[in-house]
């Protein structure tokens, strides 16, 4: 049931139109739109399917001083086993044009923006094939691979913030190492519409390659069973790299160590608690055997913490949010 101490049901719908506000729910479970397959209900929950439906339910909560939690594609998340308090809102709006400036909703599945950049013939989103989830969630987390990220390619972002509706620049985001400043509980509550990304023309021939060598590797990497994707982020630091000399020269040279390989040093493939186990494939990824709770994933990746801690004195820190109320 809705938190008594919050905005309700009843004090949001008179904020919206009459279309948007018969389509809010209350106490929606959450585990069904999540990849992990774990999580506890919303307070509330809205689908908006389009950008202006996404701004009008933003900015209502933004100015009636309702917490909210944007959902994309549901990956990159760990949501509690108790739920997430306030409003959750389902980002489904995906219009896009594709050219050299490509204008993407938010709610656009990463993956099939890179499939429609392909066919126009643009390149720059190779490093896209197999990540899962929507444009909105790989802006926020500044999703990349192979020494490429989302950040690289922005031009300008459609953002609602402190109950305003503005157009900024990529600096605005303070992007980091998948990072940005909509990770940052201390900046105030925005949500990303939608972006401009600028692309370039290029050989079919020659992205399809690229992008082919990439996936290669995603497949022999990704596990079977439910995950929200590489947990933690890798380690930069050049002390430890130096000390690891198994390390690929590349990474050495620019001081990254995978999370995944501190991880299996660790032995923590086969790691498994309850329903949630460290994938035999990749020893970065936590996946749900098929009962897995919240909790227990949370336990495994705690521990998975401490060993690595403990064995090379660094701290990994989550690359997949953990939102929702875990009191």
């Amino acid at each position: 049931m809705p938190t008594a101490s919050l905005p309700t049901l009843a004090d949001l719908a008179p904020q919206l139109p009459a279309h948007l506000h018969a389509l809010l729910r209350p106490d929606e479970p959450l585990a069904q739109y999540t990849t992990l397959r774990v999580g506890g209900p919303a307070d509330l929950f809205f689908a908006a399917r389009t950008r202006d439906d996404l701004a009008e339910i933003t900015l209502a909560a933004q100015r009636l001083g309702l917490p909210y939690f944007l959902l994309g594609g549901g990956s990159n998340l760990l949501v509690s086993d108790r739920g997430i308090r306030g409003l959750v809102v389902q980002n489904l709006a995906s219009d896009c044009s594709v050219g050299p400036v490509t204008n993407v909703d938010t709610g656009h599945s990463f993956m099939e923006l890179f499939l429609k950049s392909l066919s126009a013939g643009l390149g720059g989103l190779e490093f896209a094939v197999g990540i899962p989830g929507s444009v909105g969630g790989a802006l926020v987390s500044n999703a990349g691979a192979y020494r490429e990220n989302i950040c690289d390619r922005i031009v300008s972002l459609d953002v609602t913030t402190e109950g305003e509706r503005i157009r900024v620049g990529p600096d605005w985001m303070e992007f980091s190492y998948r990072d940005s400043r909509l990770r940052n509980p201390l900046k105030p509550t925005a949500t990303l519409l939608g972006a401009e990304l600028q692309l370039v023309p290029k050989p079919r021939r020659e992205i399809l390659a690229l992008a082919r060598e990439n996936q290669r590797q995603r497949i022999f990497k990704q596990p079977w069973y439910p995950s929200a994707g590489s947990f933690f982020k890798n380690v930069v630091s050049r002390e430890l790299a130096e000390r690891l000399p198994e390390l690929p020269e590349g990474m050495r040279a620019a001081g990254v160590v995978p999370a995944g390989y501190l991880s299996a040093a660790c032995g923590c493939k086969g790691l498994t608690i309850g329903g949630a186990q460290v994938s035999h494939r990749h020893a970065n990824i936590v996946v749900n055997r098929g009962n897995a709770t919240a909790q227990e994933v949370r336990q495994v990746t705690l521990e998975v913490k401490r060993r690595v801690l403990e064995k090379f004195g660094i701290e990994l820190e989550e690359e997949v949010l953990c939102v929702g109320d875990w009191s």
